[in-house]
This record gives structure tokens, C-alpha cells and sequence, in this order.
């Protein structure tokens, strides 16, 4: 029997069957377009700006922080740091802290101290690392998953620190290196 006959009506079956089974795969399709547009970064909200204005940094022990020394590094430290974008310099809040400088990055700044005591976690055993001809001490949070570095450079006549997020790559702590090889002489390195 065709169909349509006039004895039973039009087959309304065949549309249904058809859109039960075509609904499932446009569905499945709009699912997976989503998916690798939000991989795909699609739907990630910008990175928020890192904050500009005076940081206000705690008081640290810092015997050397007003020696020729540090007034000398701190004097050729370049106003930006590299970075993805660049790291502009951050100035400080009063009182101002001397041996001290900071850029803007997120999620934190990075700090630089200078004149600072010999770190205690500069053993015999420690392992260091050279970064563009600078002996460096690199001390993590503690944390499983560290969100901040401090890199001590142990062979100057000053300690120096460098705190920065993890996140931002070893640009700030390269730079840094080339301002110490040309300002401040190598030494030996002092341990316990």
C-alpha cells in the first residue's frame, strides 16, 4: 500500500523518526564546537592588569641594603623587566626601603632586595644555579605547587633576592643577572 492512501493518511512517521535522529547529532556537534572553542581559548576572560601603584614591602633585615654596592646594582636595574607582556618598574610606597625595587606582574609583584643576610639555606650542599654568570640560590615557597620563586644570588659581595611569581619565567631573573655581572664583582661563595 503506497503511503498515502487515501484509506489510512499521509505516514507521519518517517519526519519523526528522521528529526529523533538528526536532533541527537546537532546536539552532539554544537557540544563538541564548544569544547574546542573554550580549549582553544575562546571563552577565557583576559588576564587581569597587574597593579601599578606604590607596594607597600614589609621590613626585612637588610645590613647591607645602603652600601655603595647596592646603590650601584640598583642604579642600573633596567625600568622594565622581559615578560609576556613586559614587566614595568612598581614604584614603592613610604617609607621606601632602601636596596629595594619592584616591577608589576600578576598574580604578585617581583621584588628585588639587595643587601640582605646570607641565606640559611645556603649549605655545602646546596645546589645553585649559574644564570648568565651569576651563582644563584633558588628557594621555593614550601608549597606542593609553588606560585612564587626567590632566586639568591650567593656569589657578590652583596646577597641579593629576587621573588617573583612562578609564572612568569626566568626573563626577570636573566635580566637581573646581567645588571649583577656588571656591577657587582664575583666572590667566593661563603656556606656554614
Amino acid at each position: 500500500m503506497p503511503p498515502s492512501s487515501p484509506r489510512h493518511g499521509p505516514d507521519l512517521r518517517r519526519p519523526a523518526v528522521v528529526l529523533a535522529i538528526a536532533l541527537p547529532v546537532l546536539l552532539a556537534l554544537v557540544v563538541a564546537g564548544l569544547a574546542i572553542a573554550a580549549r582553544a581559548g575562546a571563552f577565557d576572560a583576559p588576564a587581569p592588569a597587574p597593579e601599578t601603584g606604590p607596594l607597600a614591602l614589609a621590613p626585612v633585615e637588610a645590613p647591607e641594603a645602603s652600601s655603595r654596592a647596592c646603590a650601584g646594582l640598583l642604579a642600573v636595574l633596567p625600568h622594565e623587566l622581559p615578560g609576556d607582556p613586559s614587566l614595568p618598574a612598581r614604584p614603592l610606597a613610604d617609607p621606601v626601603q632602601d636596596g629595594a625595587r619592584a616591577w608589576a606582574a600578576e598574580p604578585r609583584p617581583v621584588v628585588l632586595r639587595c643587601g640582605l643576610p646570607r641565606p640559611q639555606e645556603l649549605t655545602p650542599t646546596s645546589t645553585l644555579t649559574d644564570v648568565n654568570g651569576v651563582s644563584w640560590l633558588t628557594i621555593t615557597d614550601g608549597t606542593p605547587q609553588p606560585s612564587l620563586v626567590t632566586y639568591v644570588a650567593v656569589d657578590r659581595p652583596v646577597y641579593v633576592a629576587l621573588t617573583t611569581p612562578t609564572e612568569i619565567g626566568t626573563g626577570p631573573v636573566q635580566a637581573v643577572s646581567d645588571a649583577i655581572a656588571r656591577t657587582l664583582p664575583r666572590t667566593d661563595i661563603t656556606v656554614r
